[in-house]
């Protein structure tokens, strides 16, 4: 059959693309969270420190830096298909080698290998989002996708709840298993693997049988290349880097943080082992409620700015709410729920709006480029913010015995608050000016008119 009467993929078929890719997506965000409730196991059995657990995802971040430098030259150059199927190997032997010793240097060398292929595979499945639904609902299938990913963050933050007998295989009373919780992430690994090898042979039939967005000419990411991006671009980039680094970092210590502000209410170091242990699962929930409000929320906004646009004035008010939350956690009595609550919901708008604007500031030509870029600043903030606050909480001797200790770390995580509200700002105010890419005006209601 011809090119040029090759029928569209059916909608069916799209969604089925968005599902498998995102569940192989899944798998990678489970191994990167599976080490989130595990910082107090690894500091009283495996001898760490609050840096040394920070550096498990700052290793992650440093090889993710030096692959996006050239992963999205790679994933244009060979293809989403067999991008995102290469990658999820990478994840899996990361997550292998993570679980294999519980010494240190051992546990951050597959931390940084799965640095090497996590966020380049990240890329790749934004990109293939792109090719497969711009102009078709992009906004609400990144939601989705987004959503799929998620609920694999959400699980692995109350592993210690459905999980329980892996991370205590003797009981509440007998000594915390550290390789048990790894386990369950290799496997996430092996399902990441599996359904892009599907991806790979849906993408594969449909180039054979349908009229399928082709990949652009090949972008070099050059530094005079770089400096080409627009005004725009750049103000999204810098919104990216203070909002997740305020957000990822805070999640990396969260759960030690959340547990000895709850055991501190119910006898702090006289809490008994029963106590102590149903305060780390309670804390595994409030963290999870982040991605959990995410994957709820996060597809209705997406579909929400598709039909009304005002995509910086969203990125406002999802930075609006962000502000206040650490301050309250620090130095107020008022339930987790209310300041996690309101970071659910930024962390539910903010990239819903965020990764698909840059579809209508960049041409598609440097997509997968632009991309890369943006995630490579964004693994920078991971970098310099995991070592941060693991240091800030070893110098103010944050813990148990002293829970102010970690109202440093929450100071450095508002500021970074304020810094986004400002860019979103400026973002807000070119939008709307004479350099405007329609982040405020296109609707799916005017494509389709």
């Amino acid at each position: 059959m011809p090119d040029n009467i090759r029928p569209q993929p059916s909608a069916l078929y799209r969604w089925s693309v968005l599902i498998f890719i995102s569940l192989a997506m899944g798998g990678n965000y489970y191994i990167y969270d599976s080490i989130n409730p595990l910082e107090r196991i690894f500091i009283d059995h495996l001898g760490f420190s609050a840096t040394q657990f920070g550096w498990l995802n700052a290793s992650y971040s440093v090889a993710a830096v030096a692959t996006l430098l050239i992963g999205g030259i790679i994933i244009d150059r060979i293809g989403t298909k067999k991008a995102i199927t290469m990658f999820s190997f990478v994840c899996l032997l990361g997550a292998v080698l993570t679980a294999s010793r519980g010494r240190a240097p051992v546990m951050i060398a597959g931390r940084t290998v799965l640095g090497l292929g996590a966020e380049s595979m990240i890329v790749a499945v934004t990109t293939a989002l792109a090719k497969w639904f711009k102009g078709k609902e992009l906004s609400f299938a990144f939601g989705i996708n987004l959503t799929i990913a998620r609920l694999a963050s959400v699980a692995a933050d109350n592993s210690p709840t459905w999980a329980n007998r892996v991370f205590y295989p003797q009981g509440p009373g007998g000594p915390a298993s550290w390789q048990g919780p790894l386990l369950i992430a290799v496997g996430a690994g092996v399902l990441a693997v599996i359904t892009a090898v599907i991806y790979w042979f849906l993408e594969s039939h449909a180039e054979a049988n349908y009229e399928l967005g082709k990949a652009s000419d090949i972008d070099k990411l050059e530094f005079r290349g770089i400096f080409r991006f627009n005004g725009s671009y750049w103000l999204v980039v810098g919104l990216c880097f203070t909002f997740y680094s305020a957000i990822f970092p805070f999640r990396t210590f969260a759960i030690d943080f959340f547990t000895n502000k709850i055991l501190a209410a119910h006898g702090g170091i006289s809490a008994s082992e029963a106590i102590r242990v149903l305060a780390h699962e309670q804390a595994g929930f409030f963290n999870s409620l982040l991605p959990f409000s995410a994957m709820i929320a996060t597809p209705l906004f997406g579909l929400l700015v598709d039909r009304v646009g005002k995509r910086a004035w969203f990125m406002m008010f999802g930075s609006l709410l962000l502000m206040p939350v650490y301050l309250m956690m620090a130095y107020s009595n008022i339930s987790l729920l209310v300041p996690v609550s309101l970071m659910g919901i930024a962390f539910s708008l903010i990239p819903a709006v965020m990764w698909p604007s840059v579809a209508y500031i960049v041409d598609q030509s440097r997509l997968g480029t632009a991309y890369a870029l943006m995630t490579l600043i964004q693994q920078i903030g991971f970098f310099l913010l995991n070592l941060l606050i693991g240091n800030a909480n070893d110098y103010a001797h944050a813990g148990l015995e002293n829970p102010g200790g970690y109202a440093l770390g929450m100071w450095i995580f508002s500021v970074l608050g304020f810094v986004g509200m400002a860019l979103a700002i400026l973002l807000r105010v070119r939008e709307t000016g004479p350099h405007a890419h329609g982040l405020e005006t296109i609707t799916t209601a005017k494509n389709g008119a």
